[in-house]
């Protein structure tokens, strides 16, 4: 299965692995995709939409067992305040619905601020941009492919 995300991957000639499951509509979790993709769920990033009261739209990828520190996303991002958008809004706005939303192959390219634990692994996972598929690749090559700034923006969800 080729998704907007696999192309442009294909177009930057970036190298990467598609890794297709069965999808659990009860259970769309981060956790739940990395158990299906044999990968621990730390080494698996989900994409979060949010919206800064200076930038507008950015996104944010975590790892999947991580929760989102807005407070760092905000500073990082250079906006006072920042939350996430409503559900109903993440299709319009990315293109994406909930479970498949992949940093790659949004409507509108937006800001991407992924967090620094990316760069403890060799390969990671994200969305290919529909439920049931991810894509695997290095990390270097998805911050270069979505221009992306790397930083601390995840705590743990035990926190």
């Amino acid at each position: 299965m080729k998704t907007n995300a696999a192309r442009i991957l294909d177009g930057l000639k970036v190298a990467y692995e598609l890794r297709e499951y069965e999808v659990d509509e009860n259970d769309l979790s981060a956790q739940h995709v990395a158990e299906k993709v044999g990968m621990p769920d730390g080494q698996v990033y989900k994409t979060l939409v949010a919206r800064g009261d200076k930038t507008g739209i950015i996104m944010a990828c975590i790892p999947g067992a991580a929760e989102l520190d807005l407070k760092a996303l905000a500073a990082n991002s250079g906006n006072k305040k920042v939350e996430m958008v409503a559900l109903k809004e993440v299709q319009p706005l990315t293109g994406y619905i909930r479970g498949g939303v992949s940093p790659l192959g949004t409507k509108k390219r937006y800001p991407v601020f992924i967090d620094k634990s990316i760069e403890t692994w060799q390969v990671i996972a994200v969305s290919a941009g529909v439920r049931g598929c991810q894509i695997i690749l290095s990390p270097e090559h998805l911050t270069q492919a979505v221009n992306a700034q790397v930083c601390s923006i995840a705590r743990s969800s035990k926190d």
